[in-house]
């Protein structure tokens, strides 16, 4: 496999340090051309200086100056703003960029990516679920790709590279059902934020880790799949696998299941993405299947988990319907985070925001972009 060069937005993010890691495990096959961050200006040098690349950028302009000073030894070019980052992943020296910006932040980049016919790596589900006609399209326009690195996207894919062309009858999107997945709904609802980000089984950021909570992420995962794998949300099953082991499964017509199984070690997708076709070893834990001795599997309960009905609903309804509601999203877990709401307030007010939308059944970029101001005003204004 020929040396492959990687740009990486959102280096300093779960995914990111995630990503560098597999690079530093492999520095024969990766090498990293550009990274960026939103504000952790520190972090982001010193991963510069280790990975000696080319472009440095920073989405906080404010902290454009420090990162300069940082690097002041070093060759390599500093830049601020997102409109830098549209560019810098569209040069000649990207082979593979790994999109692992949070939120609706992610949208401009990915797109910009495509539209240079990039490889792009994918974890920021936000962008399919804002735009997911608007990105598959343009990466279809321009010959570009779409690698899954979610867990669940990434074992569908692998999965679906088994079928050798027969019909699927269903996805498996499996869900470890979070931290309060054995709490009643009165206990629920009196979670702080610090106890909705202690996650059983994945180390993950913040507004993920929330997000998994409250089973909002395993909904943007269903609008996801439908965008990636071009398959009916109806099709689409969540069942509860608390062990996270089975990252999803794929059935067939006749009745066979193909599961993806391993570890829960977000390298292994990443791994995966990076070095597609082949495969890579990243040094994660492997699978001792006497040590866990039994699997299991539930229903989501849609009462106590209110977010993923949600998705549902919102995915059934289309056009700009699943950006109002990641816009929404987006600003209820950021209060959460601050204990300015809670645990229910997120799903409460979502819902609200949904119901006040302007409503765009054919959607363009700009109305994607304008929705997602709207809604994250209106949501402001239920916390305020």
């Amino acid at each position: 496999m020929a040396k492959r060069r990687i740009a990486i937005l959102g280096s300093t993010g779960s995914i990111g340090t995630q990503t560098l890691d597999v690079v530093r495990q492999h520095p024969d096959l990766f090498e990293v051309d550009m990274i960026s961050a939103r504000s952790n200006a520190d972090l982001l040098a010193a991963q510069a200086r280790e990975f000696n690349v080319n472009h440095v950028a920073i989405c906080d302009e404010t902290r454009y100056d420090t990162l300069c000073d940082t690097l002041k030894d070093c060759d390599c070019k500093v830049w601020s703003g997102i409109g830098s980052i549209c560019n810098l992943v569209k040069s000649d020296g990207v082979d593979i960029v790994v999109g692992a910006m949070v939120g609706f932040s992610g949208l401009r980049p990915t797109l910009a990516a495509l539209e240079a016919g990039k490889i792009v790596a994918l974890a920021n589900k936000e962008t399919l679920v804002a735009a997911g006609n608007i990105v598959t399209r343009t990466m279809r326009e321009h010959n570009a790709v779409i690698l899954p690195v979610d867990s669940e996207h990434s074992a569908i894919f692998q999965c679906l590279l088994a079928a050798q062309g027969n019909e699927v009858e269903k996805i498996h999107l499996t869900a470890s059902g979070g931290p309060f997945r054995t709490w009643d709904r009165k206990t629920i609802a009196g979670a702080r934020a610090s106890q909705a980000l202690k996650h059983p089984n994945w180390d993950m950021g913040a507004k993920v880790t929330i997000d998994s909570a409250t089973m909002m992420n395993k909904g943007f995962e269903v609008i996801e799949a439908k965008w990636l794998f071009d398959i009916d949300p109806s099709r689409i099953h969540v069942v509860v696998h608390p062990e996270s082991i089975i990252h999803s499964m794929v059935e067939f017509a006749d009745g066979a299941v193909i599961a993806q199984m391993g570890c829960p070690d977000m390298r292994e997708p990443i791994g995966f993405a990076l070095s597609f076709p082949s495969r890579v070893t990243v040094g994660n834990r492997k699978l001792d299947f006497a040590a866990i001795g039994s699997l299991t599997f539930e229903e989501p309960d849609l009462d106590r988990f209110p977010c993923l009905r949600l998705a549902y609903e919102a995915i059934a309804r289309g056009g700009n319907t699943p950006c109002a509601l990641n816009a929404a999203n987006e600003v209820t877990v950021a209060a959460y985070l601050k204990d300015m709401i809670s645990f229910y307030d997120i799903a409460r007010i979502n819902e609200k925001c949904l119901a006040g939308m302007t409503f765009a059944a054919n959607p363009s970029i700009e109305d994607i972009f304008e929705t997602n101001k709207e809604i994250a005003a209106i949501a402001n204004g239920y916390i305020d």
